[in-house]
């Protein structure tokens, strides 16, 4: 139990310090404040004018507003340990904030699509510059943090740029996919009420196992490894980030820590969400209980104690124990596939206890 714990507080302590870093590169390419000397401006030079004001107003305030609510960092932190663990000795801390960049413009469209009021314990970035400059920054970050590979072009082979933005439109177009199942099941329409385990893990794949695995996917490209290890490294973070999804999952139900920076407990019920949860409770309730759950998830409620009692029939059919159960399971399968690829003892099983530690978080 003890070595547990101290692994726990290792991993927390390695966040911790790579937080800092990572927003120290992502500045370096998306400055606070746009001057002439900004990184976009020497690799796409303006044609007339340099006119700052606009930027910073509609792209710099609300981009790094976002970024300095914080978050855990963990997708670029996974980048870095899958370097480490392939033994790349090169810098590849500015690559690092591809992941991390995007996934932050997804909770800002996210938040919009979701009619959401609160993104870490503050009003949603739409709710307070508006939706417009909320839509256009949260897609910016799509594609500004794609500014270090092109800073960076004369480091890099022409095959590692070509694989690398190769990896990048394979996983934005998954990332759409997966977001474009959630969306619809959210609205309760295209059999969201008879879906199977199946279809939510499709779902997660696409959606939240996208970044994890582009970040493995790229960290791997870049540190020369061959399409197999490639692939088995992006298949084992695509199960880390569904696993973590699973575990966002059920924090949002019972996790009141976690639930403050969300505005309440059980807000995937208001949103009628999908989760995996759901699914398993459909298919084990009975015809009373499962009648009940979807008029609560129909209802996109905001009342807590409808909430609550959608809360406790997921509670009664088991659901939580199955899903810490099944991701589990999935993160040690897929880790068995790449255990005897990777070549530096310390660093690979630093990289398994950060994925244990994703899964079992409690906040």
């Amino acid at each position: 139990m003890l070595n547990e714990e101290q692994t726990k507080l290792d991993i927390e302590k390695f966040l911790e310090q790579t937080a800092p870093q990572i927003d120290k590169a992502i500045e370096k390419y998306i400055p606070r404040k746009f001057n002439q000397e900004a990184s976009l401006f020497k690799i796409v030079p303006p044609r007339y004018s340099y006119n700052l004001e606009p930027l910073n107003k509609a792209i710099a305030d609300p981009i790094w507003d976002m970024i300095d609510r914080g978050g855990k960092r963990w997708r670029p932190a996974l980048f870095l340990l899958i370097c480490e663990a392939l033994d790349n000795k090169t810098d590849c801390l500015e690559y690092a904030i591809i992941p991390e960049v995007i996934h932050n413009g997804t909770l800002i469209i996210d938040d919009i699509e979701d009619s959401s009021e609160v993104r870490r314990g503050k009003p949603c970035l739409h709710k307070k510059f508006g939706v417009d400059i909320a839509i256009n920054a949260g897609n910016a970050m799509y594609y500004l943090p794609l500014l270090p590979l092109m800073a960076n072009k004369k480091r890099l082979s022409a095959k590692i740029q070509r694989d690398v933005y190769e990896v990048y439109v394979q996983e934005m177009v998954n990332l759409s996919m997966g977001q474009a199942m959630d969306i619809a099941w959210h609205r309760g329409i295209a059999n969201a009420n008879t879906l199977s385990e199946k279809d939510y893990l499709q779902m997660c794949a696409y959606k939240t196992g996208t970044l994890a695995r582009m970040s493995a996917r790229i960290a791997a490209v870049l540190s020369g490894a061959d399409e197999k290890l490639v692939e088995k490294l992006g298949q084992l973070a695509e199960c880390i980030g569904v696993a973590f999804q699973m575990q966002d999952d059920i924090l949002d139900l019972i996790g009141e820590e976690f639930a403050k920076g969300k505005g309440c407990v059980g807000g995937d019920i208001s949103e009628g969400k999908r989760s995996l949860l759901v699914i398993y409770t459909l298919q084990k309730a009975n015809v009373t209980d499962r009648k009940r759950l979807l008029e609560i998830l129909g209802m996109h409620t905001s009342d807590q104690s409808l909430r609550d009692e959608a809360i406790d029939i997921i509670t009664k059919w088991g659901a939580f124990e199955h899903v810490k159960s099944l991701a589990e399971q999935m993160v040690g399968n897929s880790w068995s596939e790449v255990d005897n690829l990777l070549p530096t003892p310390q660093a690979k099983e630093k990289l398994k206890a950060f994925a244990e530690f994703l899964i079992k978080r409690n906040k």
